[in-house]
């Protein structure tokens, strides 16, 4: 059951987790380039006539980039959560419970928008 909260975490402890939350961000968007552009189906001297042994090594880092860009996505996408929670001032409340995160957790995870229990919860 969500409860609403008052508890906010002040602006000067917000501004610092917001620059290394976009700081991430940004990385990430980097690394994911870089992944996607490793593709060996993107390589534009690839050869359509290859050995069977060229073939499953192309499929091979084909599927490893694909899995590789799906778990950078992933981690995108839950830095722009916290992000939007930041913004709207709903930073370190569990988005499932309403309870507060906890302060360690969030040191760990500064882009977590659920709390351990939550989690746990799921998990199960």
């Amino acid at each position: 059951m969500k409860t609403e909260n008052i508890i906010t975490f002040p602006f000067q402890l917000l501004l610092p987790i917001k620059r290394f939350l976009l700081k991430e961000l940004s990385r990430l968007k980097r690394t994911k380039k870089n992944i996607v552009r490793a593709d060996p189906f993107k390589d534009p001297s690839r050869l359509m006539e290859n050995s069977t042994e060229e073939d499953v090594d192309e499929q091979i880092g084909h599927f490893d980039t694909h899995v590789k860009a799906n778990f950078v996505s992933k981690q995108i996408v839950q830095l722009r959560k916290a992000l939007t929670r930041l913004r709207l001032g709903k930073y370190g409340i569990c988005e499932k419970c309403g309870q507060v995160i906890d302060t360690d957790r969030l040191a760990i995870r500064p882009e977590t928008t659920i709390c351990i229990q939550c989690e746990r919860e799921s998990e199960s």
